[in-house]
């Protein structure tokens, strides 16, 4: 098993460096692939356009893209080993729309970004989540979540979230309006280098939840069996969701609503890897920010001019994708 991982991990890691990589190269100031590699390697001129473009613009999106994909693929993995239940990720149980509710509200009264629309953003989440938990039934400490009822009561928190958020932009300014809807479609452009020690708030979060997925593979087999098996199903299942909508607010307070990441990639890997979240979590880290690097640079290059939000463009891939990996496990 180790060596399934190291093998695995290391070919996807390979995988998301040449699509950062690419993703670096490509866009409307077209470079050469070489010369990007040179300038990220230090020995191209620092006081060029092209470095200046690399290291102010495309690296930082590039990131961000990364450890959006990255986060909102673990993210579904979590949600879907929790429930057990292909459909559950934090998109369609409303944390994600609670998260950018919370990181509105700090927009409209004016906060900076950090602290002010992150912690918003993750107050919103958990908000959310309490709600959806209450609704189906629940509480955080009397978890394994029922998977039906749970499920049912985040597609209608999902939904609450959608009108409250059309209300805020209703009662919004003018010149805001477009920047908020821009953002809510998955806005990855107004990433700036200053940003990039809250993006990295996300890897203990990772490291968390991989130290997680052996009780992970205890849970799907049933909260019972878990816990004979010597797992806190309480302390684990508890953890687990404050620590998924931690990492899912914070991206969302940075790059707004990415939806359809979180449905796609676990599949495909659990498809293609099997079911154990030991090879599952690093897999979804690497394989999903490959995925959102490569939609971002089709955001960027496909329209005549200016670019389109990333989130048009994981919804036009994700949906079918998603309705053909739900024909193949039918049949």
């Amino acid at each position: 098993m180790r060596t399934n991982i190291t093998l695995t991990t290391l070919l996807l890691t390979i995988v998301l460096i040449l699509s950062g990589i690419i993703g670096v190269s490509a866009g409307s100031s077209g470079m050469h692939f070489r010369e990007t590699i040179s300038i990220l390697a230090g020995s191209g001129d620092p006081e060029s356009m092209t470095a200046t473009i690399i290291w102010q613009i495309r690296l930082p999106r590039v990131l961000l893209a990364a450890a959006v994909g990255g986060t909102l693929a673990l993210g579904g993995l979590v949600f879907q080993a929790l429930l057990r239940n292909p459909l559950a990720e934090p998109y369609i149980l409303g944390i994600s729309g609670g998260s950018a509710i919370g990181a509105i509200l700090a927009m409209l009264i004016g906060l900076s970004y950090f602290p002010g629309v992150a912690l918003f953003s993750f107050a919103g989440s958990l908000l959310v989540l309490f709600f959806v938990t209450i609704l189906a039934g629940t509480t955080l400490g009397n978890t394994m979540l029922s998977r039906d009822s749970l499920l049912l009561s985040g597609v209608m928190m999902n939904a609450f979230c959608a009108a409250v958020i059309m209300f805020l932009i209703s009662m919004t300014r003018s010149f805001q309006v477009q920047h908020i809807l821009y953002w809510l479609m998955g806005d990855l452009a107004s990433m700036q280098k200053n940003h990039l020690p809250i993006l990295f708030m996300v890897i203990p979060c990772f490291a968390v939840i991989f130290i997680l997925a052996r009780p992970m593979n205890l849970l799907l087999l049933g909260r019972e069996t878990a816990a004979a098996m010597g797992i806190n199903v309480k302390s684990t299942v508890l953890l687990l969701l404050v620590i998924n909508s931690l990492m899912v607010s914070i991206i969302v307070s940075l790059s707004g609503l990415v939806g359809f990441v979180g449905l796609v990639i676990p599949h495909i890997f659990r498809l293609t890897l099997g079911p154990d979240h030991r090879l599952l979590v690093p897999a979804c880290i690497l394989g999903g920010g490959s995925y959102l690097i490569i939609c971002d640079l089709l955001a960027r290059i496909l329209p005549s001019s200016g670019e389109m939000p990333v989130g048009i463009i994981t919804a036009l891939v994700g949906a079918p994708l998603f309705i053909m990996l739900l024909l193949r496990r039918s049949t």
